[in-house]
Order: structure tokens, then C-alpha cells, then sequence
């Protein structure tokens, strides 16, 4: 009986430190430098809307992980080890360690002019023009994103290396650039992404952007880079063993 309870007791504990452990990954937050705010009336409404739209996946994502751990308790008692593996299961697939398939568009960023016709040489992509990119394809639905074929995941990095732009240690210093979404919307994602001014501030760096029609089937790989989570450590079980 003693052999039995422990061996639940272990099996939730691993779920709870795998849960926490990809929980922590996938609400995990660049912290940027304060800035005196600066944004009128309106830009602050579209803000408070972007929030409200990010509170509202939060909950549905909490709900979800409500029902796992739910259902986790009702096939603790039959096969503790199939719902633990189950759960793994969905938690990657959540954080971005597995490939994914659907509907998508792709997006190619490429010079605007010729370093010949302009006369000088052209910079890289910014990583601020990047990352407000990737932050109005995230609001306008999109589910999954690729950069040249590497995983966008919550905790990439976007930043300056030595002048050069990386997302995590990849760098992007060579142009077309490749960027493929998937949505669970495509229309809505294509049509946005139409109707956008973005390709204006693009144009500014002397970039353009280009947007597919609708794509039937675009594959995602994994996230293959390590991932390193901070001030998060495993918490110790007061259970001995059912005693």
C-alpha cells in the first residue's frame, strides 16, 4: 500500500514540476527598459484592447490547464504514468517542442533598393521593427511563427549583437527573410496584414514587405534551441510516501 501511494505521490510531483516548468516558459516576459509613455488617446485604447484580447487567452489558457489537471486526478488511480505522458504531450506541444501543420501565410522582407541604386550600404533589419512585426501578427490571431525556418517561441530573443540582428544566437544579416505564420483565421490574418500600414515603416529602413495569399499547408519545426528558465526551482513534497 505504502509502494502504491508513493509511487502517485512521485507521479504528481513530476507533473506539477513539468507543468510548472512550461508554465513558467510560456507566460515568460522580455523585460524592457522604462520609458516616459508618450502614446495619445487613441494608440492607448488599441493598447488597452490588446490587453484585454492577452487577459482573455491568459484565462482560457489557465481554464485549460484546469481541465488537464482535472483530468490527470480522474486517471491518477488507473494509469497515473499514460496521463502524466499525455500531459507532457500537450505541454510541448504548447510551448513550441513539436512541429505543427495548417493554415498560413508567408511573409518575405527584402531590400526596397539596390545598395548600387541608393549608394550606400544597406543596414540589417532592426530588432524593433522585428519584434513590432511579430507583436501585430501575435494580435491580429496568429498561432504559430517561424523566422527562416527557426521557432518563435515566448522566450525568444530578439536583439543588436556587434551590429548585428539575432533571434536567439541566429543571425539575420542576409535578406529574403522568410516568415511564415500559421492562424486558426487566416482570412482575418491576411486581410489585416493587407490593410496594415506596416509596410510603410518597413519602407522607411528600405524594406518591403510581401504577404502570400493564403496557404492551405505550412509546416512549423520545433524550437530546438535549449531553453533556460530563471528563478524557478522545483518545490520540495511535505508527502512521505502516505504516511
Amino acid at each position: 500500500m505504502k509502494q502504491k501511494s508513493w509511487k502517485k505521490g512521485l507521479s504528481f510531483a513530476l507533473l506539477t514540476m513539468i507543468f510548472g516548468l512550461m508554465l513558467g516558459i510560456q507566460f515568460q516576459t522580455i523585460k524592457e527598459p522604462v520609458e516616459r509613455d508618450t502614446r495619445d488617446m487613441w494608440q492607448l485604447r488599441e493598447d488597452l484592447k490588446k490587453e484585454q484580447q492577452l487577459q482573455a487567452e491568459l484565462l482560457n489558457e489557465i481554464r485549460k490547464y484546469d481541465e488537464i489537471i482535472e483530468s490527470y486526478k480522474k486517471q491518477e488511480n488507473s494509469n497515473p504514468e499514460t496521463a502524466l505522458k499525455e500531459t507532457l504531450a500537450v505541454l510541448k506541444e504548447e510551448v513550441g517542442l513539436t512541429e505543427i501543420s495548417g493554415e498560413g501565410i508567408t511573409i518575405t522582407i527584402d531590400r526596397l533598393f539596390s545598395e548600387e541604386l541608393l549608394g550606400v550600404e544597406i543596414q540589417n533589419i532592426s530588432p524593433e521593427l522585428l519584434k513590432r512585426l511579430i507583436n501585430e501578427l501575435n494580435s491580429y490571431g496568429a498561432k504559430e511563427i517561424s523566422i527562416e525556418g527557426r521557432r518563435v517561441i515566448n522566450s525568444t530573443v530578439i536583439r543588436d549583437i556587434n551590429g548585428q540582428t539575432k533571434m536567439d544566437n541566429f543571425s539575420l544579416n542576409s535578406f529574403p527573410i522568410k516568415i511564415n505564420v500559421i492562424s486558426d483565421n487566416v482570412d482575418k490574418l491576411y486581410n489585416r496584414m493587407n490593410a496594415s500600414n506596416t509596410d510603410e515603416d518597413f519602407a522607411i529602413d528600405n524594406l518591403k514587405l510581401t504577404v502570400s495569399d493564403p496557404i492551405e499547408q505550412l509546416t512549423i519545426p520545433p524550437y530546438e534551441d535549449p531553453i533556460r528558465v530563471r528563478n524557478m526551482k522545483p518545490v520540495e513534497s511535505s508527502d512521505k510516501g502516505g504516511e
